[in-house]
């Protein structure tokens, strides 16, 4: 029984992510635990503890009902959370560079600034 829970958790976690457009990185980031944890727990290789199964659902936009089988994401609608935004802050590639930039020294930023403004087309 646990083991399918844990396949269930882990298959509607993978679709979820998948539908959002996110990495297992950016959804690991997201509910506090290593990337390497995620991946096991998508892989339904271990459950996770009930306050990672919140933070899933709510990073995810998951119904915890869909994310331990006891429904299909289809009846539920799985457009249940999603908004109409398409805002490029939410775009895969955007959160891995404010990953990589938070990492930087204040003068690489500067530095990254300059060639970013150079780039770009002049207004």
């Amino acid at each position: 029984m646990e083991r399918r829970l844990a396949v269930s958790v882990g298959e509607a976690a993978r679709s979820a992510r998948m539908r959002a457009g996110l990495t297992q990185a950016d959804v690991a980031e997201r509910i506090g635990i290593a990337s390497e944890v995620y991946g096991r727990m998508e892989r339904g290789r271990m459950m996770p503890s009930v306050p990672t199964l919140f933070r899933l659902c709510v990073a995810l936009q998951l119904s915890a009902d869909v994310g331990l089988g006891l429904v299909t994401a289809a009846s539920v609608g799985a457009g249940l959370w999603e908004e109409d935004s398409r805002d490029k802050d939410h775009l895969p590639e955007m959160r891995r560079l404010l990953r990589t930039l938070r990492r930087m020294s204040r003068g690489q930023l500067k530095l990254v600034n300059q060639v970013a403004a150079s780039i770009l087309p002049q207004r």
